[in-house]
């Protein structure tokens, strides 16, 4: 095994990657401020846009949550990797070749990155296979579903062997350990050995964001196979069922730009959407769709909470209309209200599924199951009326009973009064007698105790200043950017601190140097300046905040953090230069006034007979303190 990642080249590859590229794998940013891009927390369940990106200081930080870090925490915490191994994938990103401290080469048993590549390897290995003569079966499945070898090669579908070993047998070649392909999941642990969990199916490899193989999905071809219909891998160290959406790698673009996402069932509807042009469908893999799904989606819908209705995003389902997609249904709207965006329900004619109405009504039929579209709400209300006979007078107030709780349930207001204008017409009821069962069953939930979700409230997505940041409550009790008093010499030291903290190297380094020995009134803020006054010497290095950080109080901590993120209260496209110096140079010239006065007081105080020399050598500071003034001014 090497030693450690020689610290020079850890900090060359900081320096070279764009966070804000990483960042942007996952969530969908915008620009919030000069250098400052916000979108919606990977880390916690929002939804307002509390989490900010800076690419100048190479860092993020949630406003909401707390989660803070430069691009290597980043990856740690989403992907589950070592510190270790987000180094040596950020430098594979951008080719860079990393030096250890004893000269080995980049560490590869037991990580994610060598369970990645075992995936990849197994990947390339089952698409060979498809061609071979014992893959007829496969073939035969995809051309009975409408599938040619250019969409089995688009999706990378691919075949194992019916063989306990093939597989097996072919990584172990590669110099895969059995261990790392037990840990992998493409093998099963036996009584006596390991052997392949694939055999004989169809296989789709299973890919996260950023393209790299994950997992797979098998299907179930011949009679012989006692196995489920469907078989995934199971959970592992990269491989987390719950978090996986199939066909995610080659739809997030899309979803991100229409802020529209499909959610099918199945691998096939998802080839099937895909090859019709709508290129925004996932599935789920082997798992409801759930809270966790939630999370993966809205960052890329720009799912923000208090955006104008006709700005937000879609999110459509796709269920079959048998008992099973019934129960999908029910459980997908019982997960609705986590969506700030639309939600919708698609229904195919006859019971088809998004596959085979392509198979036998082509293309544009599947283009015209999305559109037509139903809200979800309108859905679940009239399955509910379904249930019930409404030719009789106990079935339709049966009917009144059950459906109320679904429109209470809307956030909307005015949705909430169409729809009980609706519920009335479809019942035959009077509107008044159906408001009042709806406002009955709201008083009811509300009633009803409910966990807390913790969600940052929602702000004006215009105002690009610090008060714009989500009034969360942060995570510790420490000072927070969010507990500063608002007045204006507080605004100024926070300002300045953000300026130097942020554009460390943009305003003139005596100017810096100034402002980071000035006497401030906010003692918190008073803490911070200290941390940086004892990090001068380090303006210029890269990871100036986090040498800022290691000066810091531990209590103070998070309010560096904060401050290093925060979106500076200036315009879009100003001089980031012209306004560092103009902050610093008010925050020098207040800490002069004062010097001026303190000195002034002094001078009143001597008495000119007594100490001469005294008064003689606060006059010359005078002029010094006023001279510097006249600098400042340009004067």
């Amino acid at each position: 095994m090497p030693g450690l990642i020689k610290r020079a080249d850890i900090d060359e590859v900081r320096s070279r990657v764009n966070i804000a590229d990483v960042v942007g794998d996952y969530v969908t940013l915008k620009g919030a401020g000069v250098g400052s891009l916000k979108g919606l927390c990977p880390f916690h369940d929002e939804r307002s846009p509390s989490f900010h990106v800076r690419p100048q200081v190479g860092r993020y930080h949630c406003f909401g949550c707390g989660e803070d870090g430069d691009v290597f925490s980043f990856i740690q915490k989403t992907d589950h990797t070592t510190f270790q191994e987000a180094v040596e994938r950020m430098a594979a990103r951008i080719n860079f070749t990393l030096h250890y401290e004893d000269g080995g080469q980049a560490s590869d048993h037991g990580n994610r990155a060598r369970l990645l590549a075992a995936n990849e390897a197994a990947r390339e290995f089952y698409v060979e296979q498809l061609t071979g003569a014992d893959a007829d079966p496969a073939r035969r499945f995809l051309g009975q579903r409408g599938f040619d070898p250019a969409a089995a090669q688009r999706f990378g579908v691919g075949f194992a062997p019916k063989s306990f070993d093939a597989i097996r047998s072919h990584l172990k070649g590669r110099g895969f350990s059995e261990e790392e392909l037990v840990t992998s999941g493409l093998l099963s642990q036996g009584d006596r050995n390991a052997y392949d969990r694939f055999r004989g199916r169809l296989i789709w490899p299973i890919r996260d964001v950023t393209g790299a193989t994950i997992g797979f999905g098998a299907r179930k071809l011949l009679d012989d196979d006692n196995g489920p219909k469907y078989l995934n891998t199971p959970e592992t160290p990269v491989y987390h069922k719950s978090q996986v959406l199939y066909g995610l790698d080659l739809a997030r673009k899309d979803i991100s730009r229409s802020k529209r996402v499909v959610i099918v069932e199945g691998y096939t509807d998802v080839m099937a959407c895909h090859l019709a042009g709508v290129t925004t469908a996932v599935a789920t893999c082997g798992t409801s769709f759930g809270v966790d799904h939630i999370k993966v989606l809205r960052p890329m819908l720009g799912d923000v909470r208090g955006a104008d209705a006709s700005s937000l995003g879609e999110v459509v389902f796709t269920f079959d209309p048998d008992e099973a997609g019934q129960r999908a249904a029910s459980r997908a709207f019982a997960e609705e209200q986590r969506f700030a965006a639309q939600t919708f329900v698609a229904v195919a004619p006859d019971g088809l599924d998004p596959c085979d109405l392509r198979l036998n009504r082509g293309d544009d039929a599947v283009r015209r199951l999305v559109d037509g579209k139903r809200p979800m709400f309108e859905f679940m209300i009239k399955r509910t009326l379904d249930g019930h006979d409404l030719e009789t007078v106990e079935g339709r107030v049966a009917a009144l009973r059950s459906s109320a709780p679904v429109v209470a349930g809307i956030r909307d207001a005015s949705l909430t009064q169409g729809y009980v204008r609706s519920l009335a017409g479809w019942l035959g009821l009077d509107p008044d007698e159906v408001g009042t069962a709806v406002d009955a069953a709201r008083r009811t939930v509300a009633a009803q105790p409910k966990a807390v979700e913790r969600l940052a409230p929602s702000s004006d997505p215009s105002r690009q200043s610090i008060t714009s940041l989500p009034e969360a409550e942060p995570v510790d009790e420490g000072p927070s950017i969010l507990r500063l008093p608002d007045d204006l010499s507080t605004r100024m030291e926070r300002d300045a601190l953000m300026a130097i903290l942020q554009h460390p190297a943009s305003a003139p380094r005596d100017l810096t140097i100034q402002a980071a020995f000035s006497v401030f009134v906010n003692g918190s803020l008073g803490v911070v300046r200290d941390a940086i006054a004892a990090s001068l010497d380090h303006l210029d290095a890269p990871n100036f905040v986090d040498l800022v950080l290691e000066q810091t109080p531990g209590p103070f901590a998070g309010l560096v953090r904060e401050l290093a993120m925060g979106p500076l209260p200036e315009r879009e496209g100003a001089d980031v230069a012209l306004y560092c110096a103009g902050i610093l140079g008010s925050l020098v010239e207040r800490d002069l006034l004062r010097q001026k006065a303190e000195l002034l007081g002094q001078m009143h105080r001597t008495d000119v007979r007594a100490e001469p020399e005294k008064r003689r050598e606060i006059g010359q500071k005078l002029v010094e303190v006023e001279a510097a003034r006249r600098i400042l001014r340009n004067e």
